[in-house]
């Protein structure tokens, strides 16, 4: 139990007053500090920048502070000499037709393109591949600045209606609408407080079920725990007041509800979790029976259960129930008792990382080593084809209905823009739809996968990405990046930012550390909670082979990581601030002590634990939390803090009280630096030119920490 000590935060001066601390480069803002102590199971902690935690709209000495703290940040950036050329090089790379994955809906096909420099993509539907293709929703008309975009969306089955989302400035936050798809016609229909729900049509198209959360008094909507879901189910054209209310435990203000609706129609399946782990109770509801409730299938929270589809009342799960590295079961609901539930496709080497039943057929996709495998089984479990993939990278999507077996996914990697193919499951033929053309060579490039040991001997994969012709004299420019956490695998992609970083002379370097979802449950349990630690022992140990094999040095060595890989760098940093020589924190969980009582913090006691509620807990939070481990009188990295004053993820206070203490506390000449964005959240949906500027920023401030020079045909 924890126990809660409050002495009175001491606030006198106004920030535009503050007086500035001198280093031989930059000033930084004095920030103020109170004497906030807390106790902990009998450990006191200081958190003198407690202050900082109030929402910038409601305080104007934390805006005040934004505001200096921007100042300094964007003059520095603005003086960097290759900052221009950067951007420009970012902006003529970014500058190519790109697709998404296509879905089919009734006899139509849906896509969303970006002719290049868009801010957001633009959906369009057809009759047919082939064209002429109309525009259904461009998200740029939403806003001048191109921060207002589509988030989500779903259709009815015969494709005449979609509901789709609408997120402002990045925020979680969602209002949901509903277009006729023949007219183009957006209807008076609006859903709001939404958040972290899907939508889930009835076979009539009339409706379609969804979840959402109180309203919240309008100064807490950024900052106040998400509580009290309920799933409701809203009529096309009936004001949302009106919508009844499917199912709520209000014995269980932590439970959260997703919906499916079974290819016929015949089944609501609804998925409940408490927090981020992929532990689920089920429960199915008849919707033949307007009477009838939901009836619960799995009543616990040990294992995932994630719904593929039905073969009537036989329902397909892919799960990790007696294996960790997932399969696929089946649960007849004439029979629904564990004793009775059938293995389809068993646990194999390889993780099960995804699943459908598309075209009569079960797709699976695998990974291995943290590479992209995909199978095809029959729904009896036996084994069809491969899908041939061809090289090192990440295939994704394979959606579809069950009846139906033309299919799409896309495939990527470091060197690989994301093209598009079409697939039929029945046959195994395939056809590229879509090749971007990206102003680059790919065979100019070297993309490898190593293996090195972290410090207790496990063996951990790295992917590694540079130009052709690298010497190892350990003086290369190398950029590291990791996440490790939330049961998320970091598998190859394409980056026009990582391509710009490379041909700017850096090496990329991709690591797939424990509490990622690469091996599994086991491999994402090793790096949570009180084993936590691993996940930075595993960068750490990255760092130390790149630089023992000489593709760079300490002083050579950058390190980057968002939201959770924030939270790795800003322990990386503080636990070992010799071995890097630039470091790129973004919108970061720095504080362990007290993430759990911000928006949807409570949600990451899965991985991380909580400080509150547990000694053991506490006491492994309190040893590598970033915030609370800055130490003054040492000689940090060169650090550059991102975040956005719209991020109700992971709400800006994290980086706040993270860069104030850094400051504070740096005894070298490296600068420490934030800067905070302005309409923008936690990620999703920014604009291309924000997310340019971003970029341009960073690099540039890699480029002048870690003493690069560039070549001489890149500002050409």
């Amino acid at each position: 139990m924890l126990k809660v000590r409050i002495s009175g935060l001491i606030i006198t001066s106004a920030l535009l007053a503050m007086p500035l601390i001198a280093d031989s480069k930059l000033q930084y803002p004095q920030t103020k500090k109170g004497d906030q102590k807390d106790t902990y199971f009998g450990t006191i902690v200081a958190d003198p920048y407690r202050w900082l935690e109030t929402d910038v709209r409601e305080s104007q000495d934390v805006q005040n502070w934004v505001d200096q703290e921007n100042k300094i940040t964007f003059g520095y950036l603005e003086s960097l000499p290759y900052r221009e050329a950067i951007k420009q090089r970012l902006t003529d790379m970014w500058n190519y037709e790109k697709y998404a994955t296509p879905v089919k809906v009734g006899k139509r096909y849906v896509f969303q393109k970006n002719n290049g420099l868009q801010n957001q993509f633009v959906m369009y539907v057809e009759d047919s591949l082939a064209g002429p293709a109309r525009v259904l929703l461009d998200p740029n008309t939403w806003s001048k600045d191109g921060t207002v975009a589509l988030s989500d969306y779903s259709w009815s089955e015969d494709g005449k209606s979609m509901a789709y989302g609408v997120a402002d400035a990045g925020s979680d936050w969602v209002n949901w609408h509903v277009i006729d798809v023949d007219t183009g016609k957006v209807l008076p229909d609006e859903l709001k407080w939404t958040k972290f729900s899907n939508t889930a049509w009835t076979k009539d198209g009339k409706g379609f079920f969804y979840s959402r959360y109180p309203q919240p008094e309008s100064a807490a909507q950024f900052q106040s725990l998400n509580k009290n879901m309920k799933m409701y189910y809203h009529r096309v054209g009936t004001p949302q007041s009106d919508d009844p209310l499917v199912y709520y435990r209000p014995d269980q203000p932590e439970w959260s509800y997703s919906s499916t609706v079974t290819d016929d129609g015949r089944y609501l399946i609804i998925t409940v979790s408490k927090g981020t782990d992929p532990r689920y109770q089920v429960l199915v509801k008849d919707l033949n029976d307007p009477y009838a409730m939901p009836v619960t299938l799995v009543d616990n929270f040990d294992h995932e259960y994630s719904i593929l589809g039905n073969d009537g009342p036989v329902l397909y799960f892919k799960t990790d129930l007696d294996a960790p590295r997932r399969r696929i079961i089946a649960i007849d609901l004439r029979k629904p008792e564990r004793a009775n539930w059938r293995e389809i496709i068993p646990q194999t080497d390889s993780l099960l990382d995804d699943a459908s039943y598309v075209g009569g057929h079960l797709v699976a996709g695998y990974l291995h080593d943290a590479q992209s495998q995909v199978k095809v089984f029959t729904p009896d479990g036996k084994f069809v084809r491969d899908v041939p993939l061809g090289t090192i990278g990440s295939a994704h999507g394979f959606g579809g209905r069950q009846d139906d077996p033309e299919t799409f996914y896309s495939f990527a990697s470091f060197t690989v823009p994301a093209s598009i193919y079409r697939y039929n499951v029945a046959t195994g033929e395939k056809s590229l739809l879509f090749q971007p053309k990206v102003k680059f060579n790919p065979d100019e490039y070297e993309v490898k996968q190593v293996f090195y040991n972290s410090k207790d001997g496990t063996r951990v994969p790295m992917f590694l990405a540079y130009r052709k012709g690298l010497k190892l004299n350990g003086n290369n420019p190398t950029l590291l990046y990791g996440y490790g956490g939330f049961n998320i695998s970091m598998t190859p992609s394409f980056s026009v930012s990582r391509l710009v970083w490379m041909q700017m002379g850096g090496v990329l370097a991709v690591a797939n550390l424990r509490g990622g979802g690469e091996y599994g449950e086991d491999w994402h349990h090793a790096g949570t909670k009180l084993h936590k630690q691993n996940v930075f022992d595993d960068f750490i140990g990255a760092a130390e082979w790149l630089i023992a094999n000489k593709y760079t040095s300490s002083k050579k060595l950058a390190v980057q990581g968002g939201s959770n890989g924030g939270l790795l760098v800003g322990a990386a940093i503080t636990q070992r601030p010799d071995l890097f020589g630039a470091a790129l924190p973004a919108v970061g969980v720095m504080d362990m002590l007290r993430f759990q009582n911000f928006t949807a913090g409570r949600f990451w006691v899965d991985d991380y634990g909580s400080s509150a509620d547990n000694a053991e807990q506490f006491k492994a939070l309190y040893a590598y939390s970033p915030y609370q481990n800055i130490k003054g009188g040492k000689a940090y990295p060169a650090t550059l803090v991102t975040t956005a004053d719209h991020d109700d993820r992971v709400v800006p206070l994290h980086s706040f009280k993270f860069a104030a203490a850094l400051q504070e506390a740096q005894a070298g000449p490296a600068p420490v630096l934030i800067r905070i964005e302005t309409r923008a959240g936690h990620g999703a949906g920014k604009p291309i030119t924000k997310t340019i500027e971003e970029v341009a920023d960073q690099w540039s401030f890699l480029a002048a920490n870690l003493g690069m020079k560039l070549p001489p045909a890149f500002g050409k």
